[in-house]
């Protein structure tokens, strides 16, 4: 059976760039796995989600008068674990018995993205006091 299971990204991988990156990211990684596993229409609903929850995230972090990361973290924690633990296991409900993707592709993408928006802000705010 486990012959022609398509290779998934596990749901602490999901969690875990959930958390350090954003819910967008894990739920990526989750619309990914949906999408090989040939479940198009649940991966446009994870999608949607994860869209939704960063939205709310950025939101929240913004209320306070400083935003504080701690809040974007404990989103990321509250949607990653949305994903992995509610929509992981209704999904694949044998999670454990599919092969698992390495994690270097997503990861690699992530330090790309995040080196370009660390370098944005810095340039921006060397511009703005300039």
């Amino acid at each position: 059976m486990e012959d022609n299971l398509p290779k998934i990204y596990s749901k602490k991988t999901i969690l875990g760039f959930s958390i350090f990156l954003s819910t967008l990211f894990g739920g990526v990684l989750l619309y990914q796995n949906l999408i090989d596993a040939k479940k198009k229409k649940e991966a446009y609903i994870v999608l949607g989600i994860s869209i939704l929850l960063t939205i709310i995230t950025i939101a929240i972090v913004n209320i306070p008068e400083e935003p504080k990361s701690s809040l974007a973290y404990l989103c990321g924690l509250g949607g990653g674990s949305l994903l992995s633990y509610y929509f992981v296991p209704k999904y694949f409900p044998n999670e454990e018995e599919y092969p698992k993707k390495p994690i270097w592709k997503p990861l690699i993408i992530a330090l790309i993205i995040v080196v370009i928006f660390v370098t944005l802000i810095v340039y921006g705010a060397s511009i703005e006091n300039g």
